[in-house]
C-alpha cells in the first residue's frame, strides 16, 4: 500500500520550521494510517529491549543459565532478542535495519574492547558468521573488509575520542544508511519507517528545530563522505 497523505501530511524534516509534533503524537499519527498489516511491520520496528515481549521471552531463554544473570548479559540478552525478532520481519527493510544496527554496535564495542583490553566476547550481541570474526579475529579490521559494506565508515568512528562527536556521526552514519535505502522508492511503508527512524534521531537529540538538526546531520555526512566514498 502507499501512502501519499501520510507522508505528505507529515512534516518534511528538511524544512526551516520547528517539529509540530511530539514523539507520541507522531507515532499515533502514524499508527492510524497504516493497514494492520503494515502496523505490525512497524511495531516489529519499534520494539525495544525494556518492553513487555522482550521480558517474556527473556524468562524463556534464562531457562539454561544461572540463577544470578549479570547486568551487562541480561542488557546482552535483551538485545539479542531484539535484534532475533527484528531479523525474522517478513519486510526486508526492517531485517536490513536490524541487521546494519547490529553490525555496528557489535563493530564499535569490539573496538572498545580492543582498544582497552576488555573481553570482546562478553560484548558482541548475537551469533553469527560477522560475530565470530568480532570475537575472534585478529586484523585491525575483524577480516570484515568485504563482508560488511560500511566497515570503513564503522572503523573511523571508533577513532574519535570525543563520546559526544562519536555518537552524533554514528547517527550520521545511520541517516546516511535510511536515505541510500529508500532513495527509490516513493510513498511506501519503508518510506514511512525512514521518517519515523530519522525523527527518532532529532527527538533523541533534542533537535526539536528540524532546520538545526537536519542541517547538523547533513554536514556530518558530507564530511564523512569526503573522508571515506560510499
Amino acid at each position: 500500500m502507499l501512502y501519499h497523505c501520510l507522508l505528505i501530511g507529515l512534516q518534511d524534516l528538511e524544512l526551516n520550521t520547528q517539529q509540530k509534533l511530539t514523539k507520541e503524537q507522531l507515532a499515533e499519527e502514524i499508527r492510524s494510517a497504516l493497514t494492520p498489516r503494515d502496523l505490525n511491520v512497524f511495531d516489529e520496528l519499534c520494539l525495544q529491549p525494556s518492553d513487555n515481549k522482550v521480558s517474556e521471552m527473556l524468562v524463556q531463554k534464562l531457562d539454561n543459565e544461572p540463577e544470578e544473570l549479570n547486568a551487562l548479559r541480561e542488557e546482552n540478552l535483551r538485545w539479542q532478542i531484539v535484534y532475533e525478532q527484528g531479523s525474522k520481519s517478513r519486510n526486508r527493510f526492517v531485517r536490513d535495519w536490524f541487521a546494519f544496527n547490529l553490525t555496528l554496535n557489535n563493530v564499535l564495542a569490539a573496538t572498545i574492547c580492543r582498544k582497552h583490553g576488555f573481553d570482546i566476547s562478553t560484548a558482541i550481541v548475537g551469533e553469527g558468521p560477522v560475530q565470530d570474526l568480532l570475537r575472534t579475529s585478529n586484523a585491525k579490521d575483524f577480516g570484515l573488509t568485504g563482508e560488511v559494506e560500511e566497515i570503513d565508515e564503522m572503523l573511523k568512528l571508533c577513532t574519535i575520542d570525543d563520546l559526544y562527536e562519536r555518537e552524533k556521526k554514528t547517527d550520521a552514519l545511520r541517516w546516511a544508511w535510511l536515505e541510500e535505502h529508500t532513495s527509490f522508492q516513493y510513498y511506501e511503508l519503508e518510506n514511512v519507517l525512514s521518517y519515523w527512524l530519522m525523527a527518532q534521531m532529532l527527538f533523541r537529540w533534542d533537535l526539536l528545530n528540524v532546520d538545526e538538526g537536519t542541517r547538523v546531520f547533513r554536514e556530518m555526512i558530507a564530511d564523512m563522505k569526503r573522508d571515506v566514498k560510499f
